[in-house]
């Protein structure tokens, strides 16, 4: 019986991604209606241009999806990535001898945001959703102060980043996605990932047990500033300039992905690999709306609803548990 039990018994990848089984039946849907709508919608030509368009929106989510399992929430992602994008094009500004040092330092500069945001929450004692949408607020304030509309340009090579492919598949979002599997792993096997998934649970039963909760939130909110510069690197490259408000849409749109792949707003529950499919699921729904001649103002009501019927599921879910 015990090895009939053991082969029962879901992997791990289900049993941390909760709401996993659920995005792959929303996407198996999605597909069968949009099979239905054109004969071109299941086309691997198609499928690969929707895993090219969940780059920007799968990069920002990883790192809200660690901010949210350790019981958080980064609502400074929207402007940092403004910020990261502008400083990107307006400092390289077409100089080809410039992208290796200004990529590297607006890498650094978005990982030291995170800590910076991570030290406050510690330090004052607030809630990270006060911290971080008054450090977004700062963020737009000095994205303006330094650029008020279009900003510099990036090298033709630089746009590799977010138009090349080898061998068919597209660099970014291969990039997302291994950035994705090192993250799980990272939850799934190391001493730091069991951490956060206990702060996020209860963080007073944490702290009694003696975990760091600083460095675990120095962590989390500098992966997550990281992951803000680097959607802010793939969309320059993707538009050639910076733009101030290029990132507004991503503050609330990175929880999407987040609570769609089944991770709980209250911390503790969810994983990475399920937010990969929620991207890519929202990447598809958009797809399917564009062959439907859908106007882009319906898709964001679209998404809208789509986040209220997930987080009113997965609210109910945790309150039968």
């Amino acid at each position: 019986m015990t090895a009939i039990a053991a082969r029962l018994t879901p992997p791990w990848w289900l049993r941390s991604n909760a709401g996993l089984i659920g995005v792959l039946v929303l996407i198996g849907a999605v597909s069968i209606v949009g099979a239905t709508v054109s004969d071109r919608f299941l086309t691997l030509g198609n499928l690969l241009n929707v895993y090219e368009q969940t780059t920007d929106l799968a990069l920002v989510s990883i790192g809200q999806t660690l901010t949210i399992l350790s019981g958080g929430i980064d609502l400074s992602v929207g402007s940092l990535i403004s910020l990261t994008s502008c400083l990107t094009s307006g400092l390289i500004n077409g100089n080809p001898d410039r992208v290796l040092p200004v990529v590297a330092g607006v890498l650094a500069l978005g990982t030291l945001v995170g800590m910076i945001n991570a030290a406050l929450v510690v330090a004052l004692r607030v809630h990270p959703l006060i911290v971080t949408l008054g450090m977004g607020a700062i963020l737009q304030g000095v994205t303006l102060l330094y650029a008020l509309g279009p900003v510099g340009r990036v090298p033709r090579s630089f746009n590799v980043l977010a138009y090349g492919r080898i061998a068919g598949i597209p660099i970014g979002a291969t990039v997302a996605l291994t950035l994705c599997i090192l993250i799980a792993l990272l939850l799934r096997y190391l001493p730091l990932g069991r951490q956060i998934y206990a702060l996020g649970d209860d963080a007073n039963s944490a702290r009694l047990v003696g975990l760091r909760r600083t460095r675990i939130l120095m962590f989390v909110y500098g992966a997550s500033g990281f992951c803000c510069a680097a959607t802010g690197l793939y969309l320059a490259a993707r538009f050639g300039v910076g733009q101030p408000y290029t990132g507004v849409n991503y503050t609330l749109a990175s929880i999407t992905p987040v609570v769609l792949g089944g991770t709980l707003l209250s911390g503790g529950r969810g994983g990475v690999i399920g937010t990969m499919f929620g991207a890519f699921l929202i990447a598809l729904l958009n797809n399917l709306l564009n062959f439907m001649d859908v106007s882009k103002h319906y898709q964001l009501v679209a998404q809208a609803v789509i986040i209220i019927l997930a987080v009113s599921i997965y609210v109910e879910r945790r309150r039968m548990e």
